[in-house]
């Protein structure tokens, strides 16, 4: 007569006590956060900004080389209730399914579930939003559960196996069904990251007796199962890699445009008050034509002309954000030189009437278009 078995959690808590990747998992996490919290994130909302200095995944900054985003956008939250919801579902699954697969391989199923989610959201974003989150590897967690609760379906006692595979399985797919309908929520990294937790756990599965949960167990070859899971998730990963779209625009141009017009803004602000100031200075003291001609020439529009080469050796997309500012601030630049210009040359003639055309050149070509904000280069997505 065979003996009942014993819960599943019972024995799992009984065998192997500790949870250390879990723990220290959640300790990252949330010395991140305090640490974004120091360098000014909010406590319920980051700006974009915030999340992109501390590594979020942005398709053309990920794609622009910096690739450590993959990873680093896994212990980055949004705010402290995206921070809250997903450490709880990290501590109620983690401490069950690092049990089951042990420490290592737990910690390999959770960042193989990450870095896949992550890939997959750079191909459903498509360079639209700012992600960022530990849920797609956490999504990979209760992959990694089913996994292991169907290839352990005839050791479990029934309604043990039901309650917790209908459990995870529910939980998994609410979840997706409301990342679909809900704005802000990065539904690829959460479906790539199941997907590879399902795969990983089914490759990293063990048998369920006392010699594997308390360490002994030795494996010699992986059953056919085993290798086919396993190159499953090989497969997955290689064809999004090939599958992740160029990006629409460069983040390093984007920055380095964004440099130049703030530069650029910045410097017209001062020529646009020098200009003034050649003027009436001209006017209270009686200074020749010739002389108020020269000091336009060399403070005015040569400060335009080189401004306005700087921005035009600028390579951007037209896709990127800057670019309708990049463009309107070339002919801006343009207009103010080609004014100075003909103030120059009305000066040095004498006329009056050319100089008069040339002040209400400069006046049409208004001021400087604002910079585009660096904080919101896209929505945010938490998951």
């Amino acid at each position: 007569m065979t003996a009942a078995p014993l819960p599943l959690i019972d024995q799992l808590t009984a065998r192997r006590p500790r949870i250390p990747v879990t723990f220290v998992l959640i300790a990252l996490n949330l010395a991140v956060f305090a640490a974004m919290l120091a360098g000014g994130a909010g406590l319920w909302h980051s700006q974009n900004g915030v999340q992109l200095a501390w590594g979020a995944n942005f398709g053309p900054a990920t794609k622009d080389g910096q690739w450590w985003r993959l990873g680093s956008a896994m212990f980055l939250h949004f705010g402290l209730l995206h921070l809250g919801m997903n450490m709880a579902s990290l501590f109620d699954g983690g401490r069950l399914v690092e049990r089951m697969f042990g420490p290592l391989r737990f910690a390999a199923i959770y960042v193989l579930s990450g870095l896949t989610g992550n890939l997959l959201s750079l191909i459903a974003q498509g360079d639209r939003a700012v992600s960022g989150g530990a849920s797609g590897a956490i999504f990979g967690v209760y992959g990694a559960l089913l996994a292991f609760l169907w290839q352990q379906r005839d050791t479990l006692e029934r309604r043990e196996f039901v309650r917790l595979f209908w459990g995870a399985g529910l939980f998994a797919a609410i979840t997706i069904v409301l990342g679909l309908n809900i704005p802000g929520i990065d539904n690829g990294a959460h479906i790539g990251g199941f997907i590879a937790g399902l795969l990983a756990g089914a490759a990293l599965v063990r048998p369920l007796d006392a010699d594997t949960l308390l360490g002994r167990y030795r494996q010699p070859l992986a059953s056919h199962g085993q290798w086919l899971a396993g190159s499953a998730l090989v497969a997955l990963i290689a064809v999004l890699i090939i599958a992740i779209p160029a990006p629409r625009y460069r983040w390093s141009e984007e920055v380095m445009a964004r440099g130049e017009i703030s530069d650029f803004i910045g410097q017209d602000r001062q020529l646009v008050r020098r200009w003034q100031t050649l003027i009436g200075d001209a006017q209270r003291t009686g200074a020749s034509f010739d002389e108020l001609a020269g000091r336009i020439e060399s403070e005015i529009a040569a400060p335009y002309q080189q401004g306005f080469d700087d921005l035009s050796e600028l390579q951007l997309s037209p896709s990127a954000p800057s670019a309708p500012t990049l463009s309107a601030l070339r002919q801006y630049a343009e207009a103010r030189r080609d004014a100075s210009r003909a103030l120059v040359d009305g000066l040095r003639a004498h006329d009056m009437a050319a100089v008069r055309d040339a002040l209400e050149a400069a006046s049409r070509a208004g001021s400087a278009p604002p910079s585009p904000l660096p904080t919101r280069p896209a929505p945010p997505r938490n998951r």
